[in-house]
């Protein structure tokens, strides 16, 4: 373990050199090397705690102990004094410089350690992040949750980007992708790291995601259900024998619903919360209960331990709210020390971690055992063959197609033609209506460029577009870079749908998902995830998507075959991957979605420099 500091840090050359000399001499060592510039590491289940600092002390797990990654010396000690208000910290591993040991390696190790049962990290990167995923293997093979918390969320390279994906596909959002892929959960503040990673420690078996609320502040409850709308927490309702409970035990001016308020009432019968916690428990719907504690009294130890007997009884969760704002008053240390009892400052934190717990479980139930390619076995060579021949480093949209036609992606028919006349022959072929738009490697945004006409439909209509369209195109590029003009049918009326993907030196390839046309930068509702994904997981992100309720039927129009959908937001997902040594990015804008009907209207392809 090397304390010292002035490496690679610094940013001088010479100081790189040295660093880069460290990794080399471990790597032919056989001896691993912690840092440089590091803190220590510290071993609180074995009271070995080898550092230069003194802050911290060891003492005795009396509960299910976290252990604590960070690439921030400060920032991981100042976690580990979570110790002083009844946080079982079992680990604080730090990497520092990481010439050798990182964050992915301390992953591995909690993994298998038993003093720990959930791992909080607070990352900033590494020049190989996809060790993460192998790190995110170990874990989920021993059920070890791992919850993240991202250092650094400014956007990297995307201002040069030429497609839309390339603008969209962002460091965060990257590697957001990356820990999702891994089945890690993430955090948005550091303050709630260390409660949600002390929440998933003591997480017994997921019974039911309904969750019920028990509060003797109404208003407590109103909170508990904005916030579990807010991310998607299902409150049902009690069943018959839980509110014949509740409608006998709480007085009329109270609510014996979801949530519950049992009222000030319990002040005079106090064997209402008992009552009422019992009942909402022993209900097969509900998974979890929500407490809410509104102060902080001394006698707020007894309560804690009523509700810890009940959760061990039935086997479920407890989380409880601390509203009161004296953050560390009576009843906070046994609520953090308590193996059956989960402690949140906030209501927001609380929902937050329990919309986190539900997604854990899916992903460990939907997680692909072995991933079924869907593209034809071939796709991949012919692809690279047509990518290769094209003469352009931006392929015309008709290339973009065949080579996406290879992978069974649906693509619009279209003739390209090189006159007014012939553009008028292609159209009543094709039929009307039909849509038109210059072909050139040098325009990649055609919209921007005025360079389409849509629902032409008359002989009439096609001359006019085609003056327009390559009177545009001139004022943009040469004669000589214009291939002609495509005629395409029009495309029945649908939502629309941008399917990307880029290749990223770190991370490899991704797929990007979102509202298509030539709104998806302006709104940015997308959805990145590591290519490949399968069906299951293309589903996944159409649902993440904020204008997803779109896709299922807006203002009369046909609900989308999503199904339909997932599968070519698949296909799209294993080109990125084949070509990611070929293809730099790509952009389908728009897929257009009618009901069953999934189809390709424009498409881009770059390639690699």
């Amino acid at each position: 373990m090397i304390y010292a500091s002035g490496y690679a840090e610094t940013g001088k050359s010479d100081r790189i050199a040295q660093q880069a000399r460290l990794t080399a001499i471990a790597l032919a060592s056989g001896i691993p090397i912690v840092g440089p510039n590091v803190m220590g590491q510290f071993n609180f289940a074995r009271g070995t705690l080898m550092s230069f600092v003194g802050t911290l002390r060891a003492r005795m797990l009396r509960s299910r102990g976290i252990g604590v990654v960070s690439q921030s010396g400060a920032l991981g000690v100042s976690l580990c004094q979570a110790a002083e208000t009844g946080v079982s910290i079992s680990h604080l591993l730090l990497s520092g410089n990481s010439c050798d040991f990182d964050v992915a390696d301390a992953i591995a190790y909690l993994a298998e350690d038993p003093s720990c049962q959930a791992i909080a990290c607070v990352f900033e990167g590494m020049p190989d992040p996809l060790r993460l995923l192998e790190a995110g293997e170990r874990a989920s093979a021993f059920n070890k949750p791992v919850v993240v918390y991202k250092i650094g969320t400014g956007e990297m390279g995307a201002a040069a980007a030429i497609s839309h994906t390339g603008s969209l596909a962002g460091s965060t959002a990257t590697y957001r992708a990356l820990f999702a892929r891994a089945g890690m959960v993430v955090v948005d503040n550091f303050e709630d790291l260390i409660e949600t990673t002390a929440f998933f420690a003591k997480l017994p078996e997921l019974k039911a995601k309904g969750v019920a609320v028990l509060s003797a502040s109404g208003g407590a409850g109103i909170i508990a259900a904005d916030k579990a709308e807010l991310y998607g927490v299902p409150l049902p309702q009690p069943n018959e024998e839980a509110s014949k409970t509740l409608v006998a035990t709480i007085p009329e001016f109270g609510s014996p619903r979801n949530p519950c308020d049992v009222t000030a009432q319990i002040v005079s019968r106090p064997d209402m919360t008992r009552i009422c916690a019992d009942a909402l428990l022993g209900d097969p719907g509900f998974g979890t209960l929500v407490v809410n504690l509104g102060t902080a009294t001394q006698n707020q130890a007894a309560a804690i331990a009523l509700y810890s007997a009940l959760a061990h009884q039935h086997g479920k969760m407890v989380c409880m709210t601390w509203s009161t704002q004296w953050s560390d008053g009576p009843g906070s240390r046994e609520a953090a020390l308590d193996p059956n009892v989960a402690l949140f400052r906030s209501h927001n934190r609380c929902f937050a971690a329990l919309a986190a717990w539900h997604w854990r479980e899916d992903y460990r139930r939907d997680r692909p055992g072995q991933r079924f390619r869907l593209s034809p076995l071939d796709a991949r060579e012919r692809a690279a063959a047509l990518i290769r021949q094209s003469p352009n480093t931006t392929l015309t949209e008709r290339e973009a197609k065949a080579a996406l036609a290879f992978y069974g992606v649906p693509v619009t028919d279209e003739h390209v033609v090189q006159d007014a006349d012939a553009a008028v022959l292609a159209a009543s072929r094709l039929g009307y209506p039909v849509a038109m738009k210059v072909e050139s490697p040098d325009i990649a945004h055609k919209t921007e460029a005025g360079v389409i006409r849509l629902d032409l439909r008359t002989e009439a209509d096609v001359r006019e577009a085609y003056e327009a369209v390559m009177a545009n195109a001139l004022q943009t590029v040469r004669l000589e870079r214009i291939n002609g003009v495509l005629i395409q049918p029009m495309a029945p009326k649908g939502i629309e749908i941008m399917v990307g993907g880029r290749t990223n030196a770190q991370f490899g390839a991704q797929v990007i998902v979102g509202l298509g046309g030539v709104m998806v930068e302006l709104m940015n509702d997308t959805v990145l995830a590591l290519a490949p994904v399968t069906r299951s997981e293309a589903g996944g992100m159409l649902s993440r998507l904020k204008g997803r309720k779109a896709l299922d039927g807006f203002r009369g129009m046909v609900p989308v075959d999503q199904h339909a959908l997932a599968d070519v937001i698949a296909r799209l997902s294993e080109f990125a991957e084949d070509q990611r040594d070929l293809v730099s990015e790509f952009d389908v804008n728009p897929l257009i979605c009618g009901g069953a009907r999934v189809v390709a209207v424009d498409a881009l392809i770059v390639r690699h420099s």
